[in-house]
């Protein structure tokens, strides 16, 4: 096990890596610097009289890596760290952090273009059914995740059912992101004076940095189309597949997804922000 200083941290930062892991490695991971420069960012407030832990402010002085996880192609997938970060009254805040990073959730709507427009009538949701083994399920209902690829499009494996099942594909040039839209009316959003985090959901902030944006993507489509995909897309899944698609009327979409908390986050700035008019 080596260790290092983290470059111009006052008071010096040990961080103590795992046989496995460089330290060029660690410092090139974006959730880890993500999550380093979050917490720099919040630490540093405590120099305002009015923060309430002024008198005593707490600092971070070393990170213990514990075990990490590699992706295809050696790429830094997670990691797990214990962070000591105390005050000179030797008062600590719990550390253990399991690091991952962000990635995105999809509100995908569909609406029967013989509708009358700017109504909720007859909306649909397209929900995934996969396994998720950390849940211990091997059929767990949630809203659509992955991550926005490179090219601006929605991209992972819910995005490849989507796209083999309907033919539909995703450009982020068609969403809206409704995390970003309700921290722009909300009195959570940032400031000078307050904590720059990340613009999004978080899920288990006591035991992860894992945060998830939450975007809409809305479409109108022929009834018919609608009707076969609804016939179609019951979540029943043929031997062998691990993913499949169901669709779910908007009005029942809280009470399908309830063990999903992107589900029900969608499900709540979607109709806050409708009654609040900005969507």
């Amino acid at each position: 096990m080596s260790s290092f200083t983290l470059p111009s941290s006052d008071p010096a930062v040990t961080i103590k890596l795992t046989s496995d892991l460089s330290k060029d490695q660690l410092l090139a991971f974006p959730a880890f610097e993500i999550w380093l420069k979050t917490l720099q960012r919040s630490l540093s407030l405590q120099n305002q009289a009015s923060h309430q832990f002024h008198t005593a402010p707490y600092v971070l002085r070393d990170i213990e890596i514990q075990a990490i996880d590699f992706f295809g192609g050696g790429r830094l997938g997670f990691l797990k760290f214990k962070v000591e970060v105390s005050n000179e009254k030797g008062e600590r805040l719990p550390g253990s952090v399991f690091l991952r990073g962000g990635s995105v959730a999809m509100m995908l709507i569909l609406q029967p273009d013989d509708t009358p427009p700017h109504t909720e009538t007859d909306k649909h949701v397209i929900l995934t059914l996969q396994p998720r083994v950390p849940a211990g399920s091997l059929n767990f209902v949630e809203l659509p995740a992955g991550m926005i690829d490179d090219n601006g499009t929605f991209s992972g494996a819910a995005a490849k059912e989507i796209g083999e099942e309907t033919g539909l594909e995703i450009e982020a040039s068609e969403l809206t992101n409704l995390t970003e839209l309700a921290l722009s009316i909300s009195p959570a959003g940032q400031s000078d004076t307050e904590e720059h985090l990340q613009a999004g959901l978080y899920p288990s902030p006591g035991g992860s940095d894992e945060f998830i944006p939450i975007f809409l993507w809305q479409k109108r489509i022929p009834r018919e189309q609608l009707q076969e995909w609804t016939g179609k897309l019951t979540g029943l899944r043929d031997e062998g597949e691990k993913i499949t698609l169901k669709l779910t009327r908007l009005e029942d979409l809280w009470k399908v997804g309830v063990r999903d908390g992107k589900t029900l986050a969608a499900y709540a700035l979607y109709e806050g922000l409708r009654q609040a008019g900005k969507l």
